[in-house]
């Protein structure tokens, strides 16, 4: 099966999730509102993996995939926690496109750490991707 549709889906899921989280954090602490979020990803997630998975061959995952996981988890946790903060402090509208930033973060990453072969079309996208979201963020005085 292709990636891309799955890659689409979870734009549009995280696109909705930026609008929701943007009127569930008002009037609520946004460290609480990531921690209500996150025990829902975290039982819906347990479902799935009860359901499409095999959650006993936990003790299978080898060491390495372990550490990653576990550190993937708290740069996600991280993550959640500065972005409630800043849809609470600021437009969904603006605050989306400068955590898109990501994608720029996640293309020097995967050339550094994982030795990936970057393009001309990374320079420039990544480049584009800067230029959007800064564009969409400004807000003229």
């Amino acid at each position: 099966m292709n990636w891309i549709p799955w890659a689409v889906l979870s734009a549009l899921f995280a696109g909705a999730t930026a609008v929701l989280a943007k009127a569930g954090v008002a009037g609520v602490n946004s460290h609480l509102a990531t921690a209500v979020r996150t025990v829902v990803v975290l039982l819906f997630t347990w479902g799935f993996a009860v359901l499409f998975a095999r959650p006993w061959n936990l003790v299978e995952i080898p060491r390495r995939a372990w550490l990653f996981l576990v550190l993937s988890g708290v740069a996600t946790g991280l993550s959640w926690l500065c972005y409630f903060r800043a849809l609470q402090l600021g437009e969904a509208s603006r605050v989306a496109p400068v955590d898109k930033l990501s994608v720029l973060f996640a293309i020097l990453l995967a050339g550094w750490f994982l030795k990936e072969k970057l393009s001309w079309q990374h320079g420039v996208g990544g480049a584009l991707i800067v230029a959007g979201a800064v564009l969409l963020a400004w807000k003229p005085a």
